[in-house]
């Protein structure tokens, strides 16, 4: 079967529900439930200690025990019932349940998609990672696109529902065929032989891991902020989500040139060049509080997103051993994905209700020490080639 086909579809309908989930789905819960936005917030910040306990733990002690396409339909199944629990939930308590359970199940998935991208790079099967994921990144633009259109004519209660109908379809496609590798059962002794601190034996991991860790907390207060920021500097209402879909916009068309465009650069060098336009991201956001330099430095999401984390996958093809590689995605996702923003976050909402662009260039101080961690890092590199040629 055509493994790079396969892997660009799975990316695709697991973003769609991405592009469901992520934006929106606060909102649905304020509006169609009713709770306040302070007791929405807390679920959702509850959540991400949830999602980072589950991929630090969970879904790495669980890739040791099934192959990866029973993982994955396993943990797709009950991210539907999860979702399915949200319906009849009414009072904060309930919710906040679902949402736990949901946290649990659904987050997986993604560093689950990004192991089995590992697995078949390793084995020869996917010669282009950047490609298959920026269908990715496609499918989480679509989902936005479409939702809108439906929630301006259905309202906020049609968000579950799109939410569900495209985690159908992710399960459905997960139950087709897979490459023959994807159904292999882990050998017995893996899980024993491997454990979690068998990495930090990898050389440099733990000084990658920091740097992708510091570049994606970054994010933080665009994340949580970037949206209000926008209605601070009086962007049209009309406009925002085409502004926010611009850093989207400028993920794919990286993706999609990064195999052939940045092959040859050292992951070292993709680190500092991600933390450099990640640093030059918040700056202009800072300095110039206009709604045209926000939508330019949305370009650099190329870079402070899209660079650093191919740059991890690329690390983590070339230097981690395939049975490792679960722990490894388990570790950047709890660490880079999860708790390292909902930390940054805090830190960012302080420093919004001083001064909204305080928010932003407050995120250098996670920018700046990634870049300056990824030239250590890069130099490192290029000792280690100067002793292999004498």
């Amino acid at each position: 079967m055509n493994t790079q086909r396969w892997m660009s579809r799975q990316f695709f309908s697991f973003f769609m529900t991405w592009g469901i989930f992520l934006p929106y789905w606060t909102g649905w819960m304020i509006h169609t439930k009713g709770i306040t936005v302070s007791e929405a917030s807390l679920i959702m910040s509850l959540g991400l200690v949830a999602r980072g306990l589950s991929t630090l733990v969970v879904f790495p002690y669980l890739s040791g025990k099934f192959s990866s396409k029973t993982l994955l339909n396993g943990m797709a199944i009950g991210t539907l019932i999860s979702i399915l629990c949200h319906i009849p939930a009414s009072s904060f308590t309930s919710l906040l349940i679902a949402a736990l359970l949901l946290n649990f199940f659904y987050p997986s998935l993604m560093p689950a998609l990004d192991t089995i991208a590992g697995f078949l790079a390793q084995n020869k099967q996917l010669k282009h990672y950047g490609k298959s994921r920026s269908w990715g990144s496609v499918g989480f633009v679509v989902a936005g696109m479409i939702l809108t259109v439906f929630t301006g004519a259905l309202g906020d209660e049609v968000i579950l529902w799109a939410l569900l109908l495209c985690t159908v379809v992710f399960l459905c496609l997960g139950m087709m065929r897979v490459p023959a590798v994807l159904s292999e059962k882990p050998t017995a002794a893996q899980p024993k032989a491997d454990g979690m601190l068998k990495l930090f034996r990898i050389k440099h991991f733990g000084l990658v891991l920091a740097i992708v860790v510091l570049l994606q907390a970054a994010h933080a207060s665009y994340y949580s902020y970037g949206y209000i920021f926008l209605q601070e500097i009086h962007a049209p209402k009309y406009l925002i989500g085409v502004i926010i879909n611009i850093a989207v916009i400028a993920e794919i068309i990286f993706f999609s040139i990064a195999d052939r465009r940045f092959q040859r650069f050292s992951v070292g060098s993709l680190l500092a060049l991600a933390a450099l336009g990640s640093s030059l991201r918040w700056i202009l956001v800072f300095a110039f509080p206009s709604v045209i330099v926000f939508s330019i430095a949305q370009t650099l999401h190329a870079c402070s997103f899209a660079m650093g984390h191919y740059a991890f996958m690329k690390y983590l093809i070339k230097h981690i051993p395939q049975a490792q590689i679960p722990k490894a995605q388990g570790m950047y996702s709890a660490l880079a994905l999860s708790w390292s923003t909902a930390v940054f976050t805090i830190f960012g909402g302080y420093l919004y209700e001083i001064e909204p662009r305080y928010a932003f260039i407050g995120m250098i101080v996670c920018s700046i020490p990634s870049m300056l961690l990824a030239l250590v890092y890069r130099r490192l590199g290029y000792k280690k080639e100067a002793v292999v040629s004498v």
